[in-house]
């Protein structure tokens, strides 16, 4: 599955970093995980850390599928509102995804706190409303979010004019976000992992599976064979191909980076990302280097001729709408490209077996805006699974909740690629 096109800036900043070697044998271990992306790589990471015999394994080389176009705001709100979400599970359920979320911030700040190069910085997120009738929406949601404990503000027109220059009727501040180089990250925890004997295998492509009561046999397009007591598919926006039912839709978000940029122009820009509430939605961040980050303008599009074909027009309409924005901030863009993305009907991931593969073989959809904050929680909530112990999200991230939630044309939200 093609799932970019253009010049992600990641792939092009770092190159390729390490070549793992294929699968040339057969293996046995506790935990297959297939894919090589940032969510493999945390999956992975997780199970290592905790005792777990692992073989990683990517049809590409780790890190080119969606990682590499990712735009990386990690950020703990999901896609859907907090009040919204409340309206559809409960308020306690709700809470208890934000607040899952909220903890994964600091422990993907962790998790790269070993590695230097990796661009992992705490930022805040600037939430704005992109129309009046939004304003008062806006101030709802950041009233329930602060009576659960959520560090926000409500700021009103002037104060949003007067911190961030921006027109709007009024923008919730968060004080907890992040940044981060999701392609440098996959790399260094995939090879920290291979120098502490965990085994990693780029190139090696997943045909079929064979499950048991006892495990899962996973033969390679090359017909080796890796024996698992569980598989963890995760794949990305490729893994519905391993489902008979539809459980999110692709789409396409489109993105570009300038060049560094004066840090005096780029003022709050520099330690506060940008969103708003329009669906799609125009979202921004700035890079240790001072180069400033813009994604949007999504689209149903799923067919990469077309998708590529639309790179360059859909980057200068977003750089018209930063200009916008902020007609004061010179910016030059240096490369754009697409990126495939997925959301379900409700904004929420799935992680763990589904029906049609019985319980040794788990998936890790970490679909939607936040997918990374999305893939750190997935990984302990997969650990637990596999570890045969209860998690609190297992049934609001699990597919139980897809029997009453089917996938259907509403279009929630943009992606952070």
């Amino acid at each position: 599955m093609d799932l970019k096109s253009g010049y992600p800036y990641w792939a092009i900043r770092n190159g390729l970093m390490h070549a793992f070697p294929p699968l040339q044998q057969d293996r046995h271990c506790d935990v297959l995980v297939v894919g090589g992306g940032i969510s493999g790589a945390l999956i992975a990471n997780e199970l290592c850390a905790h005792g777990h015999d692992v073989v990683l394994i990517e049809q590409r080389d780790i890190g080119w599928g969606s990682t590499a176009a990712s735009t990386a705001l990690l950020q703990y709100e999901i896609d859907t509102h907090l009040i919204d979400l409340a309206d559809q599970y409960g308020e306690s359920a709700a809470v208890l995804a934000y607040r899952a979320c909220a903890e994964a911030i600091p422990a993907l700040r962790d998790v790269a706190a070993g590695f230097r190069g990796v661009d992992c910085h705490p930022m805040h997120s600037l939430y704005y409303a992109s129309k009046r009738r939004h304003g008062s929406v806006l101030e709802a949601e950041c009233t329930l979010r602060r009576k659960h404990g959520f560090d926000v503000t409500w700021l009103d027109r002037a104060e949003v004019r007067a911190q961030y220059g921006i027109e709007a009727p009024g923008a919730i501040l968060s004080a907890l976000a992040a940044r981060v180089d999701p392609y440098q990250l996959t790399y260094r925890l995939l090879m920290r992992l291979a120098k502490a004997g965990c085994a990693v295998h780029d190139r090696t492509t997943l045909h079929t599976l064979q499950t048991t009561a006892r495990g899962v046999n996973a033969i390679t397009a090359e017909g080796l064979q890796i024996r698992a007591r569980h598989v963890v598919l995760a794949t990305g926006y490729a893994g519905q191909r391993w489902l008979k039912p539809r459980v999110a839709r692709n789409r396409s978000s489109y993105a570009f980076i300038t060049d560094p940029v004066d840090p005096d122009l780029l003022g709050a820009l520099s330690n506060t990302m940008v969103w708003e509430s329009a669906r799609p939605y125009l979202y921004l961040r700035s890079t240790g280097d001072h180069r400033l980050l813009v994604g949007g303008e999504d689209d149903a599009v799923d067919v990469p001729a077309r998708r590529d074909a639309r790179v360059q027009g859909k980057a200068r309409t977003l750089l018209k709408q930063v200009n916008r924005l902020f007609p004061d901030l010179p910016l030059q863009p240096a490369f754009s490209w697409a990126g495939t993305f997925a959301e379900t009907a409700d904004g929420l991931p799935f992680f763990g077996p589904h029906p049609q593969w019985g319980p040794r073989v788990l998936f890790a959809m970490a679909y939607g805006g936040n997918g990374i904050t999305y893939s750190m929680v997935g990984a302990g909530l997969l650990r637990a699974r596999i570890e045969r112990r209860r998690h609190p999200l297992q049934a609001l991230f699990g597919f139980e909740r897809h029997t009453t939630n089917p996938v259907n044309d509403r279009h929630h939200s943009s992606s952070a690629c």
